[in-house]
């Protein structure tokens, strides 16, 4: 029997959320060891385990995978999620960089000074719907398809479906003007994996709270 993935990181979202999310897209079970402390991220690197020192950390197929799109990049080619040739694979890697640009203002809010954070809300908003989500909307109009690319669920699926969905819950009305991303998010949203992704009782991790914050604060900061 395979060695399930194992995750190294805080328990919270952070940019492992998007590592969870590809693999439960994928129908792959995983592992995850929690960090909480400094020494243990000390000892991580000090066995060098981690090739830039950072985590994300995937032990996968007998590697140490760091860097967040390394390893998103590596789950989904294995698991047929990043196209069938190099067009679409580059067309997947333009909209999910571009979605991680917006996804990454999410994953940092929560480290804001409380009185920057509602700032922060609307800048987050204003990027959504005059930046990014017109692009996709534009995307799903003119093809007419399910998905963004391939007429088949890929990487940059899950991704965009990830931010919107973390992004409403700032921003409840955040697709109002946009009715094919509306019509996405819940297509996707229903897809078998997805969708047991979504139920309670998953690994999925609940927005970052007081205590995801201090926990990050110990282990990463001097």
């Amino acid at each position: 029997m395979a060695t399930k993935p194992k995750l190294h990181y805080p328990n919270g979202r952070g940019r492992m959320e998007s590592v969870r999310w590809v693999l439960a897209a994928a129908g792959v079970e995983f592992d995850e060891e929690f960090l909480e402390t400094k020494e243990q991220l000390q000892k991580l690197q000090d066995g060098n385990h981690l090739l830039f020192q950072q985590v994300p950390m995937v032990e996968i197929d007998g590697m140490k995978l760091v860097q967040t799109r390394s390893i998103l990049h590596y789950i989904a080619e294995k698991h047929h999620l990043f196209g069938k040739d190099l067009k679409e694979r580059t067309l997947i890697d333009m909209y999910v960089e571009g979605t991680l640009d917006l996804l990454e203002l999410i994953i940092m809010h929560p480290f804001l000074k409380p009185d920057d954070q509602q700032k922060e809300v609307v800048n987050m908003a204003q990027k959504a719907i005059i930046r990014y989500f017109p692009v996709f909307e534009k995307v799903l109009r003119e093809h007419g398809q399910r998905f963004l690319v391939g007429n088949q669920l890929s990487l940059a699926d899950v991704i965009l479906l990830q931010t919107i969905l973390a992004l409403e819950e700032k921003i409840p009305n955040i697709l109002s003007a946009f009715p094919h991303l509306q019509e996405f998010t819940v297509k996707i949203s229903n897809i078998p994996t997805i969708k047991k992704f979504l139920e309670p009782g998953s690994k999925k991790k609940p927005p970052p709270d007081d205590i995801y914050v201090r926990t990050v604060y110990n282990i990463f900061m001097p």
